[in-house]
């Protein structure tokens, strides 16, 4: 009994994280308060400190979770090389990724917030987004993918960057314009050679 307990805790605790992961994302983390949280998960507001020390302590979990989401359903299940490359691309910059953020990328949703956050949330987003990062540079560079992280980091700061600003955006055919551009920019820039360096 003491098992399922246990199990049940936990399965408690994915609820309310998948949960306010997509809240998050459509109202904000500070537009997000515990009793909604835990209304979505269809718990009593009592419930939540039997999983979670503080709010603080459920957005770190969330944006790690948000993360390592994003890394199983989307890195993960690219091809090796530049195809895969090319497909987490255009994953990214679709419409269908623009008009979703509910399910969408934690960073296009989050970013301005989890800068806001504290610490132990801002290290569970680094600690997320460089895993996504690594598994793209892995892609561009196999042989050694630390070599481009910081490229790599640069070129996904644009995409999250093109997907805010295509969601701003309320004329709808400049905004898929904008997606196909940034879906070139960020390819181009992932396969330009570095500059040569000395004379």
């Amino acid at each position: 009994m003491a098992r399922y307990g246990k199990e049940h805790k936990q399965a408690t605790r994915q609820r309310i994280i998948e949960t306010a992961g997509r809240r998050f994302k459509k109202d904000g983390i500070d537009g997000s308060g515990i009793s909604t949280l835990m209304a979505d998960a269809g718990l009593t507001n009592g419930a939540f400190y039997a999983h979670f020390a503080s709010k603080d302590d459920l957005v770190a979990a969330t944006v790690a979770d948000q993360l390592r989401t994003q890394y199983a359903n989307i890195i993960e299940q690219a091809a090796p090389g530049i195809a895969g490359l090319e497909q987490i691309v255009r994953w990214y910059l679709s419409p269908q990724h623009r008009d979703s953020p509910d399910d969408g990328c934690p960073s296009a949703a989050l970013l301005d917030e989890v800068g806001r956050c504290a610490d132990e949330t801002k290290q569970a987003y680094t600690d997320g987004v460089l895993a996504v990062i690594d598994g793209i540079a892995a892609r561009l560079a196999p042989t050694d993918p630390r070599s481009v992280r910081t490229k790599t980091l640069s070129v996904y700061a644009m995409m999250v960057g093109t997907l805010q600003l295509s969601r701003a955006l309320a004329d709808r055919r400049l905004s898929d314009e904008l997606l196909e551009e940034g879906v070139r920019n960020a390819l181009t820039l992932l396969s330009a050679q570095p500059p040569a360096t000395g004379g």
